[in-house]
């Protein structure tokens, strides 16, 4: 029989990495900034996450004793301190150089993935740990902590009270960016700015402090994903693997998929969870074996869906459904 209570949750923790990427790249893109580098930013956050736990973790050694508030705040700010550089690095050098967008992001991605690595890799080495991962459970217990009395719910507390605070804070950070995009000044300049920069100048918006802004700001809550994917959904164990990469496209391709709006992020997100996770459920729901090539054919599936959601917001052609119009362009101050 199908567990139903058992496949929410999963695609729920599936779905907030994706929920953080996907929030921030829409702010970065409605400046107009196409940042392909968000898998390398999602990978960098979690690295400096797990830099900042594990040197904590061993400045107090002893069980029980780390400090909850500085066992959260330390991991935190150090991812943000991460993913905040990497993209004050991207808009150097798409924003102030004017280099190409598309191959900037791709090389970021390549940086970020080669430098999560080196430094996981020189962490093991220190931790003399005998296999290929660190394994940060002192710290992963504060990230993944739900409410004491989440238990005492039922399938209520199952479904919907039985996360990280993180997992919150993602759906919060997704309704702040969405009422700032829609209902406010800034929000109502930065759309200007990603549709068309040139009128935007000629009204006195900054177009450089703009992009900047948005971009590093999109760029640090994209970040806060990789570390939500380390010390909460991966319980505090990083091993050099590609699924924060897989899962920083997967962000990316959800953008497409919810017209470049925040809070189509929230359904969107956890759509693609329940999808991604669908080839574990599938057998049980449908009483038959998957061979293990129709397991990847299944993982497919929201990038499949992300395709025909673009196909169809293509042919629709409504305006509030397309990309900024100045999206992936460089702009050029002197031309105006």
């Amino acid at each position: 029989m199908f567990d139903f209570v058992s496949f929410i949750p999963r695609a729920i923790v599936q779905g907030i990495p994706l929920l953080f990427g996907s929030t921030g790249e829409t702010l970065t893109e409605k400046s107009g900034n196409l940042n392909l580098g968000i898998p390398g930013i999602m990978y960098v956050g979690g690295i400096c996450g797990v830099i900042g736990a594990f040197l904590y973790e061993h400045a107090v050694p002893a069980p029980g004793a780390l400090n909850p508030f500085l066992a959260i705040l330390i991991p935190l700010l150090s991812s943000l301190l991460g993913s905040l550089l990497m993209g004050l690095l991207y808009c150097f050098l798409t924003v102030t150089l004017r280099a190409n967008q598309n191959v900037t992001g791709l090389a970021m991605t390549t940086f970020g993935v080669g430098f999560g690595n080196f430094f996981g890799g020189s962490l093991i080495k220190l931790s003399g740990a005998d296999v290929p991962s660190i394994a940060l459970s002192r710290t992963s217990a504060f990230f993944s902590a739900s409410l004491p009395f989440s238990g005492k719910l039922g399938w209520f507390g199952k479904i919907f009270l039985s996360y990280g605070f993180l997992a919150y804070a993602a759906v919060i950070i997704a309704f702040i960016c969405a009422y700032i995009l829609r209902r406010t000044r800034i929000g109502l300049q930065l759309r200007a700015v990603g549709e068309n920069p040139n009128t935007a100048d000629a009204a006195g918006i900054n177009v450089t402090k703009y992009k900047y802004w948005a971009t590093i700001i999109g760029a640090g809550i994209s970040g806060i994903g990789g570390l939500y994917y380390v010390l909460d959904y991966n319980n505090g164990i990083w091993a050099t693997t590609t699924q924060i990469e897989a899962l920083g496209w997967l962000a990316v391709a959800l953008v497409i998929f919810t017209t470049w709006k925040p809070l189509n992020a929230i359904w969107g997100a956890y759509l693609f969870g329940m999808l991604y996770w669908l080839y574990q459920f599938l057998p049980t729901l449908l009483g038959i074996t998957l061979a293990s090539y129709m397991t990847d054919l299944v993982q497919m599936l929201p990038y499949v869906v992300t395709v025909l959601v673009l196909i169809a917001v293509s042919m629709r052609k409504k305006k509030e459904d397309q990309p900024p119009a100045h999206l992936g362009l460089p702009y050029f101050r002197e031309e105006r």
